[in-house]
């Protein structure tokens, strides 16, 4: 089957195109593709759950995706610069099996995504739900990792929001349809491999002058940034990066790597991981010594 023709923005069917949409949608449980089980057209819950509560001020419900290991890099790194306040009890939201649509998950982030953040420390709780909105909101309550400067705290809050703005077209577009599609669509993956190869360009264009997103000074847009596009050049995602010639954009695999190091970042990935090497999954964490003592391996070995 050839692809559909695109003129001007308007859709043109093929004439061997099979599928003619409806005139009203509607959906289809079983539509193929990975995830397709969990996803569906409605909101709300589906069932009753009550999320657990910690002992720490913070309370994080997520799963180690490119956008829940931007909030556990986040306050990995709080810590590390000794704020006390950042510590957090993280609780593992399997997806896969439908958590987010508990009652407990919905009530807090009513769109039903990870990450979603409870702040016990405020007057009353207060729920912080899409992961940019959780960056920018503990940089704000701590006064860290966004500049104070006005004019350089425009370019930090514009390089997030690029990062909120253009991320689904990585993921949800050029992710899903080279990875997770039911079938090899070569005019979906030629277009999303298109505006991921153009993104990556704006990235490495960038970086050619500036060791970080923001200069010299690394902030929560390195730390929104780096989940999906550093795992993309280092390989870490959707096995893609031969075909997107990921080595190519060096500006960018220079910056990843340098941040792929930090201890912060390789503890804030193992947060809420499920899957990989056990010994960088821990699936809950409720202080630090959980690195050391509650890694997967170290369950697994206790029986």
């Amino acid at each position: 089957m050839k692809p559909r023709i695109y003129e001007s923005g308007t859709p043109v069917m093929n004439e061997n195109s099979s599928y003619t949409p409806p005139k009203i949608w509607t959906w289809e449980a079983k539509n193929g593709g990975e995830f397709a089980n969990i996803n569906r057209p409605v909101a709300g819950a589906t069932h009753e759950k009550a999320l657990p509560v910690g002992e720490h001020p913070l309370q994080l419900y997520s799963l180690a995706t490119p956008n829940g290991v931007k909030v556990t890099a986040m306050l990995e790194e709080l810590l590390a610069l000794g704020f006390d306040g950042a510590e957090y009890d993280a609780y593992y939201i399997d997806i896969g099996e439908g958590d987010q649509f508990g009652s407990g998950f919905v009530d807090i982030n009513p769109n039903s995504k990870i990450p979603a953040l409870v702040d016990h420390s405020m007057p009353e709780p207060t729920r912080v739900f899409e992961s940019g909105a959780i960056l920018l909101y503990l940089a704000e309550k701590f006064g860290a990792l966004v500049p104070s400067d006005p004019m350089a705290r425009a370019e930090c809050l514009s390089w997030l929001f690029w990062q909120m703005g253009s991320a689904p077209y990585l993921g949800g577009g050029f992710g899903h349809f080279y990875s997770y599609a039911p079938e090899k669509i070569e005019y979906c993956i030629d277009r999303y491999a298109m505006e991921a190869k153009r993104q990556l360009d704006v990235l490495d264009r960038h970086l050619a002058d500036n060791r970080y997103m923001c200069g010299d000074e690394y902030t929560i847009a390195d730390i929104a940034i780096w989940p999906w596009y550093g795992a993309l050049v280092l390989g870490r995602v959707y096995d893609a990066g031969e075909f997107l010639d990921v080595a190519s954009y060096t500006n960018a695999v220079r910056w990843a790597n340098e941040i792929a190091e930090r201890d912060t970042v390789k503890r804030g990935r193992m947060v809420n991981r499920g899957s990989g090497d056990p010994a960088e999954q821990l699936r809950e964490r409720h202080d630090a010594s959980d690195f050391e003592t509650k890694t997967q391996d170290k369950i697994d070995q206790q029986g």
